[in-house]
């Protein structure tokens, strides 16, 4: 939005937008207004202070590229976990230790060992009910739909005071949506600033970075040890096929054939070739029959925390809030008519408010 198309919108002549965004014009409370519906923003966050500036986010469509619409949306996330955090403490997290950012593939795969431990999972078994886990290390997760525009990154993380938020574009299918914020479970628990500025992309171990929290991801959602055993002996049992094995191995683990494909093939167990064949493998509806496969719906949007929900809800229950700024802070996913009922008051108690 250019400087003239804002001060059109707000009904603002546009030197005195340009004084007022240079600090030499002060500016009224309906100014103020106007300037917040133009850009669908709330008033107090004009004057109050601003999340922790420290954001990554995974856009595998254009690496690096900035997005805005995803920026907006998780930095209204933040402001509203600090909202409600103010009011209900027991939304707060605790502080933790950022982890040293993994240099070598080895150290990638140490470190989802040592996270799979935290989030309390074997060390061979499928990592289901991730949000959930991972609000385990402070970090709360929200998947809405962002379209599939190439500026809507995948995922983005925002780190707060203590804790984060993660928001999963859900309009990923859900092997993508686990990837995405196994991936950004490891920004978050490397406390790495990779795109506080998009143009930090161009530096030259931009990419690698992300390479290596992409190595964190598979290792993390597809352990090395159970990968290699239960690949062999799917091959081997009576209905062993590379397609077969590949169908039952990634509904087990519920990760997206891609993501199968290239951990089979970093682990050698796999070459290029059969590693193309399993990337083109589509699991049919006969295949949930016929070997009786868990659909899972993970993530799938609008998802919003449990814990936070419950902390909303709590606060709308003791009028703390109202309505509007429940349903606001539920980020429009529900309709007021959910809402619970609130008991009427007495005609006197009208002087509390008076």
């Amino acid at each position: 939005m250019t400087q003239a198309q804002l001060a059109t919108i707000a009904h603002l002549d546009r030197s005195a937008l340009a004084k007022i965004e240079s600090g030499t014009r002060q500016v009224s409370a309906l100014e103020l207004a106007r300037l917040a519906t133009a850009l669908d923003a709330r008033i107090e966050w004009f004057v109050g202070d601003e999340p922790a500036p420290l954001l990554s986010r995974r856009n595998m469509a254009e690496p690096g590229a900035p997005s805005p619409a995803v920026d907006a949306t998780v930095e209204r996330i933040s402001r509203g976990v600090l909202f409600v955090r103010e009011h209900d403490p027991r939304l707060s997290a605790s502080a933790i230790e950022p982890k040293p950012f993994p240099t070598t593939l080895a150290e990638c795969e140490a470190l989802a060992v040592t996270v799979r431990d935290e989030l309390g999972v074997g060390a061979d078994a499928p990592l289901d009910r991730l949000a959930e886990r991972g609000e385990r290390l402070g970090l709360l997760t929200f998947s809405l739909d962002l379209g599939g525009s190439a500026n809507a990154a995948d995922a983005a993380t925002m780190l707060l005071d203590t804790g984060g938020v993660a928001l999963i574009n859900g309009q990923l299918k859900v092997g993508r949506r686990r990837l995405a914020l196994a991936h950004e479970i490891g920004h978050f628990l490397v406390a790495d600033d990779y795109t506080v500025d998009w143009r930090i992309a161009a530096e030259q171990n931009a990419e690698r970075r992300e390479q290596r929290l992409d190595r964190f991801a598979r290792a993390l959602l597809l352990p090395a040890g159970a990968v290699r055993q239960q690949w062999d002996a799917l091959l081997r049992g009576p209905e062993g096929s590379l397609r077969t094995a590949a169908v039952k191995l990634a509904s087990s683990y519920r990760v997206d054939m891609s993501t199968l494909a290239r951990r089979l093939q970093e682990l050698n167990i796999v070459d290029g070739k059969a590693a193309g064949i399993v990337r083109e493998v589509r699991t049919k509806k006969a295949d949930i029959v016929d070997f009786d496969l868990v659909v899972s719906h993970e993530l799938a949007p609008p998802e919003l925390p449990d814990s936070y929900i419950r902390a909303v809800l709590g606060l709308y229950r003791k009028e703390t809030i109202s309505a509007p700024r429940a349903l606001d802070l539920l980020l429009d996913t529900w309709p007021v008519s959910e809402l619970p009922d609130l008991p009427e008051r007495a005609e006197q108690a009208i002087w509390q408010y008076l």
